[in-house]
């Protein structure tokens, strides 16, 4: 949504192990050369793979056609494992060469999981060998050996999968012998302390922390107060124990066979207050309900104070939140200047009256300018604790998604999921897709739709500003006619989300979009097309959705500068549906 004139929604390596055995080894060599048993040391046999289990990527490996991926979870070891997907006649085979001394014996070892995997040894110069599994669910070891010939200074080792399997995973391959010139991966070394702690969901016993991974880190730790608190393998931990309405201060540190890194950054958090102390009024949202975007900005539209807002909206969308300076984050900014002098704690007042009154009043972030950026776990946690500090300090119900700038359905996800889990299961959501956006449901604004089914409260698309778009039925229509609305709104409810989730999201007059706009004529024509199968135009769904939730209008400044036309007309055939 646009806040300029024609004030429109969218127109607004894992490094080696330790080489266990070298020390022990090393130590009685020397005493044996000192009681003159030996004339000289004899070098330890050592792990002559590099990247051998995958910390640095695909470093010192080769994968045909692709195939090979490194990933985080499953691993044996360490952060990372190779996992290779056979596909045709491709049997995902991965390899390196490694340098060997002639005539000597290597121990050639992995670690698998997955589909079927092969390991073996090839250009000995005496015979090669392989070993395999059939699959396996858990972490099995691979194990056979190979002496090379009198001129071997390289072999080649390497993995594969099999014909129509499913993809095999590898971790930990070691090829242990005599150094061919080539050396072994430098020990461990300690890590670096880890950065992005954030807090997360809390309850009156418990914090729920996250941070970013650190390379070669094998482990973490977390302090409450300077004490430990816990520990975990992966990104993330809750610590529990705690009580309620109590301030902590937290750090993490990262671990590997070196040893322990220094302390992160610290951040503090406050525990849940017994019996409650969530800000959220938890208003219920009605079963047909209209949303009305209520614009914190003069663009030529009628100034309106919340207050002014019709009892005919029951979500009011406050547009809209700003974008910090931190990844993810938001704000929020009365224009009080351009409000006419509206201040804060009127605002505030104004929101408690219509709360009371059985509305929502949620913020919005995005529209054409609002560019906010959530693409990954860093910037989630920022963008659920911004949020949920907005709810805590205006006490709104909940929050609008109407990101006209891209969104990632991973993270977006992450997002919204956390601020619900903050605070607590009476939080509004909507969302505010453009037309293109909903066209597929592997379209990222459907995905996260989906992907929060169960939190979800309804999806407003923008019927407006597009042109022409397929409906369900693969036909074209045109922006501006009930079957546009009927046909397009069908791909949505077929397509996953419940009739109650779905709301027909229109101008509320000609000034408020570039294209689109119909007539609350035509608007209540297609939600009794949807509802019951009557007034429909060329487009008749299959069935019909009683629950469907309703309709949104940007804005309720441009309804009222019209006399509220649309919201009279519109608010009381919402309400008398089904």
């Amino acid at each position: 949504m646009e806040r300029s004139p024609l004030g429109a929604h969218r127109v607004r390596g894992r490094r080696g192990r330790i080489r266990r055995g070298a020390a022990t080894a090393v130590l009685a060599t020397v005493a044996l050369t000192a009681t003159g048993l030996v004339s000289s040391a004899q070098a330890a046999d050592i792990n002559v793979a590099k990247n051998a289990g995958f910390e640095s990527g695909l470093a010192n490996w080769t994968c045909t056609n692709g195939s090979g991926a490194t990933v985080s979870s499953p691993v044996h070891g360490g952060t990372a494992a190779l996992k290779a997907t056979p596909a045709g006649q491709d049997t995902a085979r991965c390899s390196q060469t490694v340098a060997v001394k002639p005539n000597s014996t290597y121990t050639l070892s992995s670690w698998v999981q997955g589909g079927y995997a092969y390991l073996g040894a090839s250009g000995t110069g005496t015979t090669d060998v392989s070993t395999w599994s059939p699959g396996s669910s858990n972490w099995t070891q691979l194990n056979t050996s190979f002496k090379t010939g009198a001129n071997t200074t390289s072999v080649e080792i390497y993995t594969h999968g099999w014909y129509g399997q499913s993809a095999y995973l590898v971790d930990d391959v070691s090829v242990n012998g005599p150094d061919g010139g080539g050396g072994s991966d430098p020990d461990p070394t300690v890590p670096s302390a880890p950065a992005g702690l954030a807090v997360g969901a809390t309850t009156t016993t418990s914090v729920s922390l996250s941070w970013n991974a650190v390379s070669g880190a094998t482990g973490y730790t977390v302090y409450r107060d300077g004490q430990k608190a816990t520990t975990a393998t992966g990104s993330s931990a809750t610590v529990t124990g705690l009580s309620a309405d109590t301030a902590y201060q937290f750090t993490v540190t990262a671990t590997n066979a070196a040893g322990e890194s220094v302390k992160s950054a610290a951040v503090s958090a406050r525990t849940a207050k017994e019996g409650g102390g969530n800000p959220n009024p938890g208003t219920s949202v009605p079963k047909h309900a209209v949303t009305g975007y209520w614009q914190n900005f003069n663009n030529g539209a009628t100034v309106q104070k919340l207050s002014d807002v019709p009892a005919n909206y029951d979500i009011i969308a406050v547009s809209f939140a700003d974008a910090t300076t931190t990844p993810g984050g938001v704000t929020f900014n009365l224009d009080t200047a351009g409000l006419n002098g509206y201040t804060v704690d009127q605002f505030k007042a104004d929101i408690k009256a219509k709360q009371a009154a059985g509305k929502n009043v949620i913020i919005s972030v995005g529209g054409e300018k609002g560019t906010v950026s959530v693409n990954s776990d860093t910037s989630a946690n920022n963008f659920a604790n911004s949020l949920y500090s907005l709810i805590q300090e205006y006490g709104f119900n909940g929050v609008d998604i109407d990101l006209e700038n891209g969104l990632n359905s991973t993270y977006m996800t992450k997002a919204l999921r956390s601020l619900s889990q903050k605070a607590g299961s009476g939080l509004v959501i909507t969302m505010a897709p453009q037309t293109i956006d909903m066209q597929s449901t592997g379209g990222e604004y459907f995905k996260t739709a989906l992907n929060i089914k169960d939190i979800l409260t309804v999806v407003n698309m923008q019927y407006y500003n597009s042109g022409a778009m397929l409906g369900c039925d693969g036909k074209v229509y045109s922006q501006g006619s009930v079957d546009f609305l009927t046909a397009l709104a069908c791909i949505q409810l077929e397509g996953g989300l419940a009739p109650s989730q779905v709301g027909l999201g229109v101008p509320a007059s000609t000034s408020a979009a570039g294209g689109g706009y119909v007539s609350p004529s035509v608007v209540n024509a297609a939600l009794d097309c949807l509802a019951s199968g009557t007034n429909c135009g060329s487009f008749k769904p299959a069935k019909t959705y009683p629950d469907i939730r309703g309709a949104m209008t940007w804005s309720t400044a441009w309804d009222a500068k019209s006399g509220n036309a649309w919201s009279n007309a519109v608010g009381p055939h919402v309400h008398g549906l089904p």
